[in-house]
């Protein structure tokens, strides 16, 4: 499909196989902190499909003095100095669902045997589309899903402690605890993405891992994705 075959209202789309970029900017802050080069699995009005390679080089952010936010105190986690690292995403890939308009995405961990671990779902605003990929921004809060559908939540500290540093008002905390119950919802009544089967999806053994662009941080001509 090219430019000229896609109707005024429609959003176009990326064939199989297509890389292109899921980036994060910073809370609060217009420039991106996280780029992952990934392979395009399906791409239609209703889901795009993400796939994130292991050994993919990555931009992480990391604390001014090299250390991973993780290791910083929880009371300083999100006003100390930062900076950005490129690194190679270690262990298995994972594949990313989001659908249009919706504030979080589904992700699908399995282990070095392909034997699956988990979703994980990670409430975040709904993706903006732009030339070379899609942006949003985490949204701190998360649902850890087990194959036996049993479920719990994520950083619950880390989205409390975001809005006591300026991260998000008060609006906006209301509107992601309310996504989160959405998400919930859908797991608790196991409709899609976890019903589809997904678990048992593999990727093409001729995608080749995304390059790293070196104008990973480029700003493009952003397009919001309407709501469904």
């Amino acid at each position: 499909m090219t430019d000229r075959d896609i109707a005024p209202h429609e959003e176009p789309r990326w064939a199989p196989g297509t890389q292109i970029l899921w980036r994060y900017r910073e809370n609060g802050q217009d420039h991106i902190h996280i780029c992952r080069p990934v392979t395009v699995v399906r791409d239609d009005a209703e889901l795009l499909a993400l796939w994130l390679a292991s050994g993919t080089t990555c931009v992480r952010p990391v604390l001014a003095d090299g250390r991973l936010p993780y290791e910083e105190p929880l009371a300083t986690r999100y006003t100390a100095p930062r900076a950005v690292r490129l690194s190679p995403w270690s262990g298995p890939g994972i594949l990313m669902l989001a659908r249009p308009g919706q504030p979080w995405s589904v992700w699908l961990w399995w282990d070095e045997s392909w034997r699956f671990k988990s979703w994980y779902v990670n409430l975040e605003s709904p993706h903006s589309r732009w030339e070379g990929g899609i942006d949003s921004e985490d949204h701190f809060l998360d649902i850890d899903v087990r194959p036996d559908r049993s479920w719990e939540w994520r950083d619950e500290d880390e989205f409390a402690q975001a809005q006591q540093d300026g991260l998000m008002d008060a609006d906006q905390a209301r509107a992601v605890s309310a996504a989160g119950r959405d998400a919930l919802a859908s797991v608790v009544a196991w409709g899609s993405p976890f019903s589809d089967g997904w678990e048992n999806w593999r990727p093409d053994p001729a995608w080749t891992v995304p390059d790293l662009p070196a104008d990973w941080d480029r700003t493009g001509s952003a397009r919001r994705v309407p709501s469904a």
